[in-house]
Parts: C-alpha cells; structure tokens; sequence
C-alpha cells in the first residue's frame, strides 16, 4: 500500500471516529478549538472553558465586587470542600469529606507524606519507598523529607517504558517500610499503576500509601475509596482545565482522618480561624488539611469542568481516551515506526492512561518548530514526544493533524 493511500484510510478513519463518538460535542465547549491550532499537550495543562470567561466575570462583577468581603461568609470558605466533594463523587470514587481543594501539588503532597510518615508510630518503620520513574516533585520531597526525618529511601528501580509493578512493590516493602509515594499514571510512559493491588500490598507489609493522581484525574477512573487508598493529590490544570497555577487536591481517607496532624499550621486550617487565639487545634475532618487563605480566583474554572464530567461520566472519558490513544498508536506504527521513532508506552490500552509517548533523537529540536507551525505537542528528556489527548477537548481529526505534521518533518530529518 502506497503512502498516499495509508493518508488517505487514515484520514477516513479520523473523520469515521469522531462521527461515531458520544462525546464529540463537548469539544466544542472549549476555547481554540474551532481554530487549526493542533493541541496534543492537554495532559500538561488543559484548554480554558468558553464558560470560564463569564464565570471569572460574574464572580469579579456579582461576588467579588458585590457582596466584597462579605463572600467569605456566604461561600468561599466552604468552596475548598464543596469542590473537592464534587471532585471525590464526580472523578476519584470518594465519598464526601474526603477531598479538599488546597495549595499546589508540591504543598499538598508535602503535608500528607508528612502527615503519613507522623502517623506510622513503629520506631522500626524508617524507610520511605518510591520509585525512580516518578515525577521530579515526589523524587524531591521524598528525599527531603527523609532528610528531615532521618529516614531512609528504598527506590523502586522502574522501567521507563512501563511502570511500577505489585511484583516490585512487594520486593521492597516490609517492616521497615513507613510510607509508599508512587503516582497512578507514570508521567513518561503513561502505564497505569494497579492502585488496588499495590494498595493492598502496601497495606500487607503494614506500611502507608500516597498516590499522586496528577496525570490521572479527569482522564481515567479512579476509585479512591474502593481501592481503600490512604491518601492522594494531584493537581487541576490538566484534564480539570482549572487554568495555569490552579490549585490542588488532597484527599485523605476517612479512617485517618481522626488524630491525623499536617505539618503546615495555619490560621484557615485552625478550628475557629476567626477567633485569632493562641495556640494551634486542628479543624475537624479534611479541613484540618487546609493553612492559609484559600485561593478562591484559582478555583473558579475548574467548576465547569467537574460540571461536564459529572454529566458525561468518567467511564465515557476513559472510553475515549482508550480510543483516542488506540488510534495515536496506529498512527506510530503506520507513520513513525517507520521512520525511526519507538512507542515508550504500554500497547495494551487497559495499562495506559491519556497520554502516549514516541522517542526519536530528533525530538528535541522538532518541537519548537512544531509549535511555531501551531502544532503542539510536548517533549520529555531526552528524546521523547509525549501526544497528550484531553477526551473531552481533542477530536481523532486533530490527533490525525498532529501526528501527520510529525511524520513529516520526521521524514525530512531521515
């Protein structure tokens, strides 16, 4: 088969794949999308709502400007939880009082592997696990944290292409074993962790989980409370489309919320913050994770994103994103395996999240040109393209478009 006619059933395939696909409509809920520009980095940060624009107008015109400070009192201090109990029953399978909408994910991940570690009272309990695959962040603060509390890290050696198994888990946890801190969706490769299985295991050798779902909410279903997860964070910028900077989550299972103390001690997160008193007596229940002034601005866009996904259901966004990256690794074979470029992410699309990867040594130097032609993916060192596809924002044809103008300038570099 000649290359024009790969194009063109190719083509034909995009166009049958978005006719066929339930969600098609909710594309058009977003800023940019009517536009040629080909988006395939929403896994790093997602496109505004149309709606967002007025909703950030009405709370600066009728809330902020109207009601000033008097906002306080009627919704912004509960906001932080109203969100994040929408977040826990519409996203990440947890009941109400669970999820808290706080800080960033470096903050919210320091307090519950703080909080974890503070709650593991078995002096023999030293070492904090992780693996070796993880995002920066939790590298970094696990290692500080050690430092700060003379433990020791156990690192899981992680294969790049894959993830973190229940195998490896096992291997290295014990009695020596504090705190597990893996994330649910390798940054890399995109290969989904077996949550509850891992969990499980965690729990066996007599240790505590901290799962960052960084890379997975709002792409793939969670179920937190089923999984008897301990805790979890992630950020909203993603797949939520809460904007650049929007805050995070943090939830914390009911059965530790009970005596559980986060290090960051601050007057929002005390018992009656307006009594300004002396001395520090957590909040009860998850607000008890809150510190300082909650970032109300921050949280506003995310709002019409957990709207939509409580409508369409995260089983339908998985479904699309199974076969939005289904169709990405068709393009990879028929395009770029031929010239030269390897799939770093699981073919099976039950281990893989919204997100695949593709290495080649020209990557490095093709995406800035890809994003001066409007075509933008994102590139992980050394040499990786990673094709991020949002469900309810990205349509087969423009995948299609984008891995195309790869293809191309890939040919030309052979």
């Amino acid at each position: 088969m000649d290359n024009k006619t790969t194009v063109d059933l190719l083509w034909q395939r995009a166009q049958e794949l978005d006719a066929a696909d339930p969600l098609a409509t909710y594309r058009d809920h977003f800023l940019g999308t009517e536009t040629p520009l080909v988006y395939l980095d929403g896994n790093s940060l997602g496109r505004p709502l149309r709606r967002t624009a007025a909703d950030i107008s009405s709370f600066i015109q009728d809330k902020w400007g109207g009601r000033l400070i008097r906002g306080w009192d009627e919704e912004w201090l509960q906001l932080p939880q109203d969100l994040g109990d929408q977040l826990g029953r519409a996203v990440l399978g947890a009941g109400p009082g669970q999820t808290i909408i706080a800080d960033s994910t470096t903050v919210v991940l320091y307090k519950l592997i703080r909080a974890a570690v503070a709650a593991v009272t078995d002096p023999a309990r030293t070492e904090i696990v992780l693996d070796t695959e993880n995002f920066p962040t939790d590298r970094y603060l696990v290692e500080g944290i050690a430092g700060e509390e003379g433990m020791t890290v156990r690192w899981i050696d992680a294969d790049p292409s894959t993830g973190v198994t229940v195998d490896q888990v096992r291997a290295v946890t014990g009695p020596a074993t504090a705190v597990v801190v893996l994330s649910h969706i390798a940054y890399r490769s995109a290969f989904i962790a077996d949550m509850a299985g891992i969990t499980a295991a965690v729990h066996d050798a007599g240790a505590l989980v901290v799962w960052d779902l960084s890379h997975s909410v709002g792409s793939v279903e969670v179920a937190l409370d089923a999984a008897d997860a301990d805790f979890a964070a992630g950020c909203t910028y993603k797949y939520l489309n809460g904007g650049p900077g929007s805050p995070a989550f943090a939830y914390v299972n009911t059965r530790h919320l009970s005596g559980l103390q986060q290090p960051v001690w601050g007057w929002i997160g005390r018992k009656d913050p307006f009594e300004m008193g002396p001395g520090y007596e957590a909040a009860a229940g998850i607000r008890g994770f809150l510190s300082g002034t909650p970032p109300i601005f921050g949280m506003l866009a995310m709002r019409g994103t957990l709207d939509l996904l409580e409508e369409a259901g995260m089983a339908a966004v998985r479904e699309k994103s199974r076969r939005l990256t289904a169709f990405a690794v068709e393009l990879h074979d028929a395009w770029l395996a031929p010239a030269g470029a390897e799939l770093s992410t699981p073919r099976d699309p039950d281990l893989r999240g919204s997100h695949i990867t593709v290495d080649h040594p020209a990557f490095r130097d093709m995406t800035a040109a890809l994003w001066e032609t409007d075509v933008i993916p994102d590139f992980r060192a050394p040499h990786g393209i990673r094709i991020g596809l949002s469900p309810l924002s990205t349509s087969f044809a423009e995948l299609y478009r984008g891995v195309d103008a790869i293809r191309e300038r890939l040919v030309a570099v052979r």
